[in-house]
């Protein structure tokens, strides 16, 4: 044989030792997490959201990993819970129904799952979504109590598998260890420390995973990754742009530059009137409050206004508009007549990210006015 052939050789052998090597230590080197006795398979690919994280499993099995909250792994049904679980693994098995959602960011992405049915018990008898409205007075889920004071007996007698809590019960750490008391397991979502507004959106791959509805999922995902991908390339049209609403104080509650409604508009085409607001608060939450007079300051020369209706009381005129403060009537968005205002459900339309945005687009590019928008429209 010759020495070239004996190298040829050679290397062959360490490229197949080498492929063989890769597959025994597969999970180890994705940096997939050991799960019981599971052998992975592959990671859930994510475009947006970075608050959690979907791993499969041979036998189909999905292990959830939420940023800073809960380790999930859904056992398909007819399979057995495997050996071997760490114990701060919450284990949900498949079918799931009777749930207890406390979320409200969640119930249109359940809804464009066509699993409103999935839901037992909601933790609020407030919504906006048509199907949701509908189920809420059918009787489809019934309002079971607040995320700080639910009617543990009615979740009880109904057989609850799963509450789904939003962040707000990290202030009430005794209602979830009562829920875990009790046998119904619990898991707290964290959308709303997604940084991208599509972020939100894609939460859905979660709740698909849950339900064993993961192509119904990205589905409807990707429907709302199209709407954003046609405004890419886009300049920008130049239009600033100031989001608020005026509380019960006389106070201006709006965004701090970094959060995601300022990141619908930039996405839109338009500019946030603010530039640097609230980049030093060390505060999560994503709005910030602050007189009028200083509110003002900046916002008076915003080319366009969007009122949030979302938080407080529907407006519908103008003159409801200028009532809230005798200094509107000097801004130039209201001298331009180019004031707008969000309907009832849009913060509740997690599942709409893109189209909303879209909708944006159409007001700063100065189409709004012709096209027929579902979420915001304009007061006169």
């Amino acid at each position: 044989m010759t020495l070239k052939r004996i190298l040829c050789t050679f290397v062959a052998l360490l490229a197949l030792f080498s492929l063989s090597a890769c597959g025994e230590n597969a999970e180890e080197n994705t940096g997939a997490p050991e799960v019981g006795d599971l052998k992975y398979e592959s990671t859930v690919p994510l475009q947006y959201a970075d608050q959690f994280a979907i791993y499969k499993y041979e036998g189909g099995y999905s292990y959830i990993e939420m940023v800073n909250s809960d380790k999930i792994l859904v056992v398909p049904e007819g399979k057995e819970t495997p050996d071997g679980l760490a114990p701060d693994i919450v284990v949900i098995q498949q079918p799931l129904n009777d749930i207890y959602l406390v979320s409200t960011a969640a119930i249109s992405l359940f809804d464009s799952l066509d699993a409103l049915d999935r839901i037992a018990f909601i933790g609020t008898n407030t919504v906006y979504i048509d199907n949701a409205i509908k189920a809420l007075e059918d009787g489809v889920f019934v309002y079971a109590g607040k995320y700080n004071a639910p009617d543990y007996e009615m979740l009880l007698d109904g057989n609850c598998q799963l509450a789904i809590e939003s962040t707000m019960i990290l202030h009430n750490p005794d209602v979830k260890e009562k829920l875990n008391e009790l046998g119904i397991k619990t898991i707290v979502e964290r959308s709303s420390y997604e940084e991208h507004p599509l972020g939100r959106t894609e939460w859905i791959k979660l709740y698909g995973a849950l339900l064993g509805l993961e192509d119904a999922a990205e589905a409807a995902f990707q429907k709302e990754v199209d709407k954003i991908s046609a405004l890419e390339g886009l300049d920008s049209t130049g239009k600033t742009v100031a989001f608020f609403y005026v509380n019960s104080a006389g106070n201006v509650v709006t965004y701090k530059t970094d959060g995601y409604v300022p990141a619908m508009i930039r996405i839109a085409g338009g500019e946030y009137i603010f530039s640097d607001l609230g980049l030093d608060d060390d505060n999560k939450l994503s709005t910030i409050n602050m007189n009028m007079e200083e509110f003002y300051n900046t916002a008076a020369s915003a080319d366009i206004i969007i009122y949030n209706c979302s938080i407080i009381s529907q407006l519908s005129t103008l003159s409801e508009f200028l009532a809230l403060s005798p200094v509107l009537e000097d801004f130039k968005a209201v001298k331009e007549d180019n004031v707008w205002c969000t309907g009832k459900s849009l913060f509740q339309q997690t599942d709409k990210m893109g189209t909303i945005i879209q909708e944006m687009n159409a007001i700063f590019t100065g189409n709004g006015e012709t096209q027929e928008l579902e979420y915001i429209f304009k007061l006169k």
